[in-house]
């Protein structure tokens, strides 16, 4: 919801809003690529674990660079690209560091390896796969960051004001000055 809110921020006419929502909330995601450490055999608490480098400011640096770098390839502004992919992985990494469960995030990395939470775990950790995901906690889960993360989704699909057209200046001499 966060990357479809990003997406929404990013676009600049009507016409780039379905696919600018798409991209960013894949970007959003982008983080939880790590999942495949699993995969790997790759230990959770490992630097390039689960929610370990690749869910760290430095890494959310890097990837936000790269994406401008190929926004820019399709003529799109290379720092508007990457200041809000920036900002949507930083929130990934944020909501992650606020759940209440696993190891924490190496929201520090490459500096420290230390695996945080923020003071405030509002978030119930969600079970990892598909799988995990079609549980009765999987499926409450669900329903909580609906609840919590509605804003974004609520200001992704707002409808756009239209801009107003300019009112036609009437011909001749202006009534509202005085000689």
């Amino acid at each position: 919801m966060v990357g479809l809110a990003a997406g929404r921020l990013h676009a600049r006419r009507r016409e780039e809003l379905a696919s600018s929502m798409f991209l960013f909330a894949v970007i959003g995601m982008l983080p939880d690529l790590d999942a495949i450490a699993f995969v790997l055999r790759i230990p959770y608490e490992a630097p390039f674990g689960h929610r370990g480098a690749v869910h760290s400011i430095g890494m959310a640096v890097l990837m936000s660079l790269a994406l401008g770098l190929l926004g820019k390839r399709f003529k799109f502004p290379f720092v508007r690209v990457a200041l809000v992919s920036f900002g949507a992985l930083v929130v990934h990494d944020l909501c992650d560091a606020a759940t209440d469960g696993g190891l924490g995030i190496a929201l520090f990395w490459p500096f420290s390896n230390e695996r945080i939470f923020l003071p405030w775990t509002p978030i119930p950790v969600a079970p990892i796969g598909l799988r995990g995901l079609l549980t009765p906690w999987g499926q409450r889960v669900m329903a909580v960051e609906l609840v919590m993360f509605s804003p974004f989704l609520a200001y992704a699909f707002w409808p756009r004001r239209r801009k107003a057209k300019p009112a036609p200046k009437p011909e001749g001499r202006d009534p509202g000055l005085t000689t």
